[in-house]
């Protein structure tokens, strides 16, 4: 039997989804939910439904996992502790300093209603989250680098573009090099947010907005911009569709540590992400843990988990049996 999915958003991240989806053949996709007119929305599986978002609560019998396609700024903060009443959810938020909040808030909701409730699922947080906590077990006596970029950032663009004034917008995320390859050294050093990345705005402004304020809005937004030398560029629409359509992203994961009695031994461990489709490399990462939400509430767990409470083997498509004997 194929695990059900649903998609509520059908933007970048939702039409990843659905390609993701694809590819496991031990999934379907049976819905879309979308706040535009579902006629206006064009999909890639003809046996799904689009749907307007109202139309979800009926389809609770329908859906093994429901996958939040929505952004971390405004949606999913409300979103995912409404639709885990309803589904075993997965979403993608990416706020790292509300992190903590948005848990309990999803936890809350999820056990109440015997559901599972996966948060914070992509590449970062996520996969580079676990690596930071596999390394730093295997190193305790160390340090930890992140590094983005350069790449788009989704979470960001779509904070830039909700903002007054704004009618699109794409940021990129860049390392500073000198900070990288100081950190590559192994020289252990201690670095700054504003240190180890600069920020990049490009931004299309809707008729009579004032790019003063805009800008200024931009550079302040706490957990966003405020932490980083932002610049900010004003193009036009038609630019912006022929210079930024892409959406790439990666970046470093490092761990620098020490063994030894005396620590005289430094090992250096790194973890790389070069992505054409930030999306589409998300999505993929998603439909996986959708997986292990089906799995979990199968076996009556509820609640909230993040990428730290579940075991790989839950995530695969491959039994026990095949992961034991083609990739242990």
């Amino acid at each position: 039997m194929s695990i059900r999915i649903g998609i509520l958003g059908y933007g970048n991240l939702g039409r990843g989804v659905e390609c993701a989806v694809k590819q496991n053949p031990d999934m379907e996709l049976v819905a879309v939910f979308t706040r535009r007119d579902p006629n206006s929305v064009k999909i890639l599986t003809e046996s799904a439904a689009v749907l307007k978002v109202e139309e979800a609560a009926t389809w609770q019998d329908k859906i093994d996992v429901l996958i939040l396609c929505g952004g971390s700024a405004t949606d999913l903060p409300r979103q995912t502790p409404a639709f885990a009443k309803m589904f075993n959810v997965v979403d993608s938020f990416d706020t790292h300093a509300k992190i903590p909040e948005h848990f309990a808030n999803v936890d809350a909701a999820a056990t109440e209603n015997g559901h599972v409730g996966i948060i914070s699922v992509g590449w970062d947080p996520g996969m580079f989250s676990l690596n930071r906590m596999y390394a730093s077990a295997i190193l305790p006596d160390g340090s930890d680098y992140t590094f983005w970029g350069k790449g788009v950032s989704q979470g960001h663009s779509d904070a830039i573009r909700r903002i007054e004034g704004v009618k699109d917008a794409r940021q990129y995320t860049i390392p500073v090099e000198a900070a990288l390859e100081a950190v590559r050294s192994g020289s252990d050093p201690e670095l700054t947010t504003r240190q180890k990345h600069t920020r990049e705005c490009f931004v299309v402004l809707e008729e009579g907005a004032d790019a003063a304020l805009v800008e200024e809005t931009i550079k302040t937004m706490p957990n966003y911009f405020a932490d980083y030398d932002t610049t900010v560029h004003f193009i036009s629409e038609e630019e912006l569709k022929a210079e930024h359509s892409g959406i790439p992203h990666g970046g470093f994961v490092i761990r620098t540590g020490r063994t030894g009695w005396e620590g005289e031994n430094k090992h250096l461990i790194e973890y790389r992400l070069k992505l054409d489709s930030n999306p589409e490399f998300t999505a993929s990462v998603i439909v996986a843990y959708a997986r292990a939400a089906y799995r979990l509430a199968k076996e009556g767990l509820s609640g909230c988990k993040t990428v730290f409470d579940i075991a790989p083997a839950y995530l695969s498509a491959k039994s026990n049996e095949e992961l034991r004997r083609t990739m242990l």
